[in-house]
């Protein structure tokens, strides 16, 4: 399976992974499956920690990224795109990006927001996975 991480997903995954859902903890660990973590995690990390109200090791990403065997997944012109076209469920800029990337890249999106479940997007809790 290819799992887009929400930004507090990927923070609670390298950090605090007992506050995972037992279920979603698996999935991430498990070697078959690939977990990806947006640009605009990134991004809401360093907004975040700029605003000291996070923190974060940004100077070791791509080493946070490689210990937890996770990709990076850029933000392209049609992910950008497709945030035009979303329904305004939600306004946080980052998640409505989260979901554009994983309606155009068809990814399984995994985030305890319930607002992610407003938008027509394939959803870890919702529609499980492999």
């Amino acid at each position: 399976m290819r799992l887009l991480i929400d930004t507090h997903i990927f923070i609670w995954a390298v950090t605090w992974p007992d506050r995972l859902q037992p279920r979603l903890h698996e999935a991430i660990l498990a070697p078959r499956n690939t977990i990806l973590v947006s640009a605009a995690s990134v991004w809401e990390i360093a907004i975040k920690r700029s605003l000291r109200r996070l923190t974060f090791p940004l100077e070791r990403l791509d080493a946070v990224l490689e210990e937890a065997g996770f990709r990076h997944l850029p933000i392209t012109a049609s992910h950008a795109i497709e945030v035009g076209g979303l329904p305004r469920h939600h306004t946080d800029p980052f998640d409505r990006m989260l979901v554009a990337q994983a309606c155009v890249d068809d990814l399984l999106l995994a985030s305890d927001d319930p607002l992610m479940a407003a938008y027509a997007v394939r959803l870890f809790e919702r529609d499980g996975g492999e």
